[in-house]
């Protein structure tokens, strides 16, 4: 969706509202008290009201709006703005558009869309051949990290990252030139480097009848307990290149897009960040249907 169809669809509170509501019509509705799922509309009240014990529910409540006093247009703007390009926008960019002057509004509203965006992902497990790695990226340091003054791996400033790719190997029967197509992806923040947590984390992201790729660290001598099969190869530019190519494009990738739109970002939120990234790399041939289906995670995705 472009700007110029957003606004022809959009362009007033009740549009945003409407299309909000047939949006969760379409999901269903369950009741908070009874979880019964037949409803009559109150559209005095804007609210649902349960057919069976007659409890309602608002058209926010258990939505990613609920006990959000802002309009539904601005939310519309802002899941716009995440959705129109790859790179993503910073919330004070999204505050200078929205034309807000508090900034925390928007922080609270672009952290709730990237959750949502997060346990939408969280929901499906990564199958067939897959590549894993680990890759470090720059955060804000805390006062304590920096009086630590630690290097290497646990640094101040430095955040573990488990990166899994669904990678499809491919060849030409002309040619016989080889190349791989990858399909989704995974990023999990690790608060270690110790084979249990990064077991768990990979185990969590897997379905047991994946084939893994990955070096020969010892983080991950537990990975075959868990999956059909671990292949480990040595660390080098050759690894890199051919068996670990599409981990290591995107943890490049993931790098300079949010060192490019938001500069310092702190450890505890790192995560918010990679599932922005991550859920519109998945999503990378969805064009202008992106922002339905942002709506559809406000709606679905607490």
């Amino acid at each position: 969706m472009n700007i110029f169809s957003f606004t022809a669809h959009f362009d007033s509170e009740e549009s945003c509202r409407v299309h909000f509501k047939e949006e969760r019509d379409k999901i269903g509705v369950s009741c908070h008290a009874c979880s019964h799922t037949e409803h009559y509309w109150i559209k005095s009240r804007w609210s649902y009201e349960c057919k069976k014990c007659r409890s309602r529910t608002s058209l926010r409540s258990g939505t990613i709006m609920q006990s959000s006093n802002l309009p539904f247009l601005l939310w519309y703007k802002t899941m716009f703005l995440m959705s129109v390009t790859k790179k993503g926008f910073s919330t004070k960019e999204i505050q200078k558009q929205l034309g807000l002057k508090r900034y925390e509004p928007v922080w609270a509203m672009v952290h709730k869309l990237r959750k949502a965006m997060g346990n939408r992902d969280a929901r499906y497990t990564l199958e067939g051949m897959i590549e894993f790695d680990e890759g470090y990226f720059t955060v804000e340091s805390t006062e304590l990290e920096k009086s630590k003054g630690k290097r290497g791996r646990g640094s101040a400033g430095k955040q573990n990252v488990a990166i899994s790719a669904e990678s499809i190997p491919l060849e030409d029967i002309t040619t016989g030139k080889k190349s791989k197509h990858c399909r989704y992806f995974k990023a999990k923040v690790l608060e270690t480097h110790k084979k249990e947590e990064v077991t768990q984390k990979l185990q969590s992201t897997l379905k047991e009848s994946t084939i893994v790729f990955s070096d020969q660290s010892t983080s991950y001598v537990d990975i075959a307990d868990y999956i059909e099969l671990h292949i480990s190869e040595k660390s080098d530019k050759q690894t890199t290149i051919e068996t670990l190519q599409w981990v290591h494009i995107t943890i490049s990738n993931a790098k300079r897009n949010l060192l490019g739109n938001y500069h310092k970002i702190k450890g505890k939120y790192l995560q918010l960040y990679l599932n922005e990234f991550i859920y519109k790399l998945n999503r990378r041939y969805f064009g202008e249907k992106l922002f339905d289906r942002l709506v559809i995670e406000g709606i679905t995705g607490l």
